[in-house]
C-alpha cells in the first residue's frame, strides 16, 4: 500500500530518493541575518543591576489592579463607599413652614421666600434638597395666594354689608 504524497511539496525525510524539485537559487535566496547576531544565544542569568532599583529606601511599586473585594474607605473612620451629599436645611425649614402655613397662613410666605433662598443655595453648592425646595415655593405661594383670596373676600362682603347697612 502506498502512501499520497506529503503535503505543501516538502520531500518526505522517510524516502531515501531524489526530491521531485530542482535547489532553489542561492541568487533568488533571501539573505541571511548578520554575522554578529545569534538568534538563538541563550539569555544572560544575570542581568545587570539598577543602582536606583537596588535601594531599600524607595517604595514598592504599585500594584497593576486594586485587590479584590470592598474598595477602601474615602475617609478613615467613615466607612466603606463616598460621602453622602448633605441636604440643604434651608429648603427643608422652608417645606415645613409652607405646610404649617396651612393651619397659620402667615408662614406659608416665608416658607415659600425660604424656598427661593434655598434653590439659589443649592445651585451654588450642589446640595440635595432641590425637590423641597420647590415644594417649599409652590406650596407656600398657593397656600400664601389662597389666603389673600380669601381675606379678599372677607373685605368685598364686609364693604357690601356695610353700604347695605347705611342706606336703610
Amino acid at each position: 500500500m502506498t502512501q499520497p504524497p506529503p503535503a505543501g511539496g516538502w520531500p518526505d525525510p522517510a524516502s531515501a530518493g531524489q526530491p521531485s524539485s530542482p535547489p532553489a537559487d542561492p541568487l533568488l535566496s533571501v539573505p541571511s541575518q548578520p554575522a554578529g547576531y545569534d538568534p538563538y544565544q541563550p539569555a544572560d542569568p544575570y542581568p545587570p543591576i539598577d543602582s536606583y532599583a537596588a535601594k531599600s529606601d524607595l517604595p514598592p511599586a504599585p500594584a497593576p489592579y486594586p485587590p479584590p473585594g470592598y474598595p477602601p474607605p474615602v475617609q478613615p473612620g467613615y466607612g466603606y463607599g463616598y460621602p453622602q451629599r448633605s441636604t440643604n436645611s434651608l429648603a427643608l425649614v422652608g417645606l415645613i413652614l409652607s405646610l404649617i402655613g396651612i393651619g397659620s397662613c402667615i408662614t406659608a410666605p416665608i416658607g415659600a421666600i425660604m424656598g427661593h433662598v434655598a434653590i439659589r443655595q443649592i445651585r451654588e453648592t450642589g446640595e440635595e434638597g432641590e425637590g423641597m425646595a420647590k415644594a417649599a415655593i409652590i406650596v407656600g405661594w398657593i397656600i400664601t395666594a389662597f389666603f389673600a383670596l380669601v381675606v379678599l373676600v372677607y373685605v368685598a362682603i364686609f364693604v357690601i354689608w356695610a353700604t347695605a347697612v347705611t342706606t336703610v
